[in-house]
């Protein structure tokens, strides 16, 4: 082997270890290497009968329309799965793609879309499980740890167990005086409120209130039946961070909160 030949050798390999990086690198790198072995066999096709090309010609027609059929699959269904986190030039956006996958899962299952079965949820745990943002093994836990105050906690079992597939834990309150009681013993990365409970209709805003009256800055959403921009403006002008009904809208705020405390 002479030395164009050894470097024509190693520039196929660094290619190859960077397509082998993410699926779409490896669909392109199969794609080289059949098309390689193809043009082998084109060269050497001259003995060959006319019955025996035909096979070769089949392939070299049909191969091109399953790949394009299986990378339109992918692109539609599984787009989040094609790149890696060395594809992005910040990994956070990695991160963020990943967690719009779970809040989508979530959405589905808010809405009845899926059953809320412990597959569905398994499903939301298999989208997040490598793309944790927050380390466990972190000391400061509070870092990762949210309030979730609401007088009916089982009407949000299925968002709460995407945000525990991420990392995240939860200290749950039925009331006001609860919250205002835990927050007096520890310190959280976020607080997700309802708006209307036992206390009263504005129960939400009332607490709200009183934190920011304590000098008390946590992120604070509003996860309640309005999502109109009226309800979103007061919630701001209260000191709070958001205000929603959408499960996929609460994700988004919610994470990126933590993760701008996290950093």
């Amino acid at each position: 082997m002479d030395r164009d030949e050894a470097s024509g050798v190693k520039g196929f390999g660094d290619t190859a270890r960077v397509l082998a990086r993410n699926a779409l690198g490896i669909i392109a790198l199969f794609i080289v290497l059949v098309y390689g072995f193809a043009c082998l066999v084109t060269a050497f096709s001259s003995s060959f009968t006319p019955v025996q090309k035909t096979p070769l010609v089949y392939f070299l027609v049909i191969f091109p329309v399953l790949v394009l059929g299986v990378f339109s699959w992918l692109v539609s269904c599984h787009s989040g799965k094609l790149f890696a986190p060395s594809d992005f030039r910040d990994e956070e956006n990695y991160v963020r793609m990943q967690l719009s996958a779970v809040a989508s899962l979530a959405v589905a299952s808010t809405k009845g879309e899926t059953s809320g079965s412990e597959s569905d949820i398994q499903k939301i745990v298999e989208v997040v499980q490598d793309v944790r943002f927050v380390n466990a093994a972190s000391p400061t836990h509070g870092h990762r740890k949210i309030l979730w105050v609401d007088d009916r906690p089982q009407n949000n079992i299925h968002e709460r167990q995407a945000f525990e597939a991420m990392g995240l834990s939860f200290t749950l309150a039925l009331s006001t005086g609860e919250a205002l009681g835990t927050l007096s013993r520890e310190k959280y990365a976020a607080i997700i409120s309802d708006m209307g409970r036992k206390e009263g209709p504005r129960e939400g805003y009332a607490l709200l209130d009183a934190l920011r009256q304590m000098g008390d800055k946590t992120p604070f959403f509003i996860y309640a039946a309005s999502n109109t921009p009226e309800h979103k403006r007061e919630t701001v002008e209260h000191g709070g961070q958001g205000c929603t009904n959408n499960a996929k809208e609460l994700f988004h705020m919610v994470t990126s909160a933590v993760l701008s405390r996290h950093s």
